[in-house]
């Protein structure tokens, strides 16, 4: 799942040198904070057995829609989600003229998900509201936008964010955690997701292995399934979180696996 764009955040260039770097016990603290938000509940998996499925929580009745920027040619996710729950699904993306498979539950747009409205460009916000005139509060969000999920987050009020019960957001370019203003922008964006949500899963993509800096594991890639604060207690586990998860599977079935560093969740 992805999009292109030959307007990529900065620090996802090539041969973009992390020059302003911030001190180690910085990264520690942000993991730290990340850690503390987990929250065991019963998961379920949705979509395939590679890229394209996630893990959710157990808590899909009464989801009103679900909203699904960067399709590109993988629509396992959007299939189960229409077929098997009988949810529309909202899909946007520029790099593909159509979703793969057609489905009556299907409303697409070729636009990118970003940080303003044009021709080709729609936030978060006015996609919502275009699509959901009701104001709903129930939705699904799963967002795999290849690095502007930043923009996304940033530019995306938290009164539209709270809509959201789960929200699948696949992180990018995480190595560069110990770069002083990517770890200012990942701080901005995480911290305004934790005022509403908690942590239901992590899961790192084998895509792009991990990175090892100064004491710190850092997947380069990965996906976070958020619940929002209000939903945990409904459908909570009674054992602790146990990373890699049973229902986890490998994004790439042609690569070696990965599983989430220990001092993310342990």
């Amino acid at each position: 799942m992805g999009i292109t764009s030959i307007a990529r955040p900065y620090f996802l260039h090539r041969g973009y040198m992390m020059q302003k770097m911030c001190e180690p016990d910085l990264v520690l603290s942000f993991i730290e904070r990340f850690k503390s938000k987990l929250v065991p509940v019963d998961l379920i998996r949705i979509g395939g057995d590679a890229d394209g499925g996630y893990l959710v929580p157990d808590d899909m009745q009464g989801i009103a829609s679900c909203f699904s920027p960067g399709v590109d040619y993988t629509a396992t996710f959007e299939t189960a989600i229409a077929s098997d729950y009988g949810i529309k699904c909202f899909m946007a993306d520029a790099s593909v003229e159509k979703p793969p498979l057609d489905n009556a539950l299907f409303e697409f747009d070729a636009k990118f998900l970003g940080a303003r409205d044009d021709g080709i460009n729609t936030t978060l916000s006015s996609w919502i509201a275009q699509k959901n005139p009701e104001n709903a509060d129930d939705m699904l969000l799963q967002m795999d936008i290849e690095g502007f999920e930043y923009d996304v987050l940033v530019e995306t009020p938290s009164s539209v964010l709270r809509q959201f019960r789960t929200m699948i957001i696949e992180f990018h370019a995480f190595d560069k955690l110990f770069d002083r203003e990517f770890l200012r922008l990942a701080n901005s964006v995480f911290e305004k997701i934790y005022k509403d949500f908690s942590i239901a899963h992590v899961h790192p993509n084998n895509c792009c292995g991990i990175a090892r800096h100064r004491g710190a594991e850092i997947p380069r890639v990965f996906e976070v399934t958020f619940i929002r604060n209000d939903r945990v207690s409904g459908c909570s586990a009674s054992g602790p979180v146990v990373l890699p998860h049973a229902l986890d599977r490998k994004n790439l079935a042609s690569e070696p696996d990965i599983v989430m560093p220990d001092m993310w969740w342990k």
